[in-house]
């Protein structure tokens, strides 16, 4: 990527302006899953190393299969204790729920009140993420995950706007699915477009996961495999600011064409706010997106992102 393309002023790592506001927690790690697909320590360790990092603050969530949480338990038990000087870093988790909900549900229970118990650095479950068929199975299994869970569902792209008018009506939140290893998990730029637009519609917070390892649609390989195939991938930011913009009211139309941005040098960020050819978005604007309607993206890679940003001259 070109170094000079994007257009951005930065003071500090406080991350004060609209790039900043747009990349705050925007990254939950999900070094365990494809195609990094990483044994439990390494991914361990290098959220650990995330956490005290430069761009900490751009982290998120670490996300784990409920199946997992003693393994991780084990893991996180046998990092090394701070260095003097330092202080701990609470975890913040993200569980994907199996068939079984209610003794997931009861898992995580019996998690967090162990690791709150534990007397020193802790992690704790703040949100589940789960898939569900029907709407009928959004109400159930909402009924069966804690309230103070944020719960994402990720829901079919069949099921039209059911599925998240379900979501919306039970106080939860979507789960939109990216991409993926093959060229057919990767959704058509109508298809995002569409699950965004029935989200801000019914006021619902989402997440993504999967293929959001570039900030820009572009061409790159699904694997991190010599011979892996390629195919163009879409953009964390395409995604993340097609949703700002059209919560703050943009039409359809635009928000694809934005989606299907390729060309670092129709964005222009800077303290105040963020522009897209001729339009714009205050980095007010930009914080209440992030804050209340799109909310991260998963990756199983954290540098692969900001080495992006970082050669965009975003950070």
């Amino acid at each position: 990527m070109n170094s000079q393309i994007f257009q951005t002023v930065r003071n500090s790592a406080d991350a004060a302006d609209a790039a900043g506001a747009l990349l705050r927690d925007l990254i939950d790690y999900a070094g365990l899953f494809p195609p990094a697909s990483l044994a439990m320590m390494p991914a361990v360790a290098n959220y650990e190393g995330y956490s005290r990092a430069e761009w900490n603050w751009i982290l998120g969530r670490f996300v784990v299969p409920v199946a997992r949480l003693g393994e991780l338990e084990e893991a996180f038990a046998g990092l090394p204790a701070p260095t003097p000087g330092t202080t701990s870093t609470d975890w913040r988790l993200s569980v994907l729920l199996g068939p079984d909900v209610v003794s997931d549900v009861a898992r995580i229970r019996e998690f967090n009140a162990r690791m709150a118990n534990s007397g020193s650095a802790s992690a704790v479950v703040e949100g589940v993420e789960v898939k569900a068929a029907s709407a009928q199975e959004v109400n159930r299994l909402s009924g069966i995950i804690p309230a103070e869970l944020a719960a994402y569902f990720e829901v079919p792209p069949s099921s039209g706007g059911e599925c998240i008018a379900a979501v919306a009506a039970c106080g939860r939140r979507a789960k939109i699915r990216t991409g993926g290893e093959t060229a057919d998990k990767f959704p058509a730029p109508e298809s995002v477009i569409e699950f965004i637009c029935r989200c801000a519609a019914a006021n619902v917070p989402f997440k993504a996961t999967a293929g959001l390892h570039h900030p820009l649609r572009s061409v790159h390989r699904f694997t991190y495999q010599p011979e892996s195939p390629s195919g163009i991938m879409h953009g964390f930011i395409n995604v993340f600011l097609a949703a700002s913009f059209l919560r703050a009211g943009m039409e359809t139309k635009l928000a694809l064409q934005l989606l299907e941005e390729q060309s670092a040098q129709a964005f222009h960020f800077n303290l105040e706010g963020v522009g897209w050819r001729e339009h714009r978005l205050s980095r007010h604007e930009i914080a209440a997106a992030r804050r209340s309607f799109a909310i991260s993206f998963g990756s199983c890679s954290f540098t692969e992102p900001i080495d992006d940003l970082r050669s965009l001259r975003l950070l």
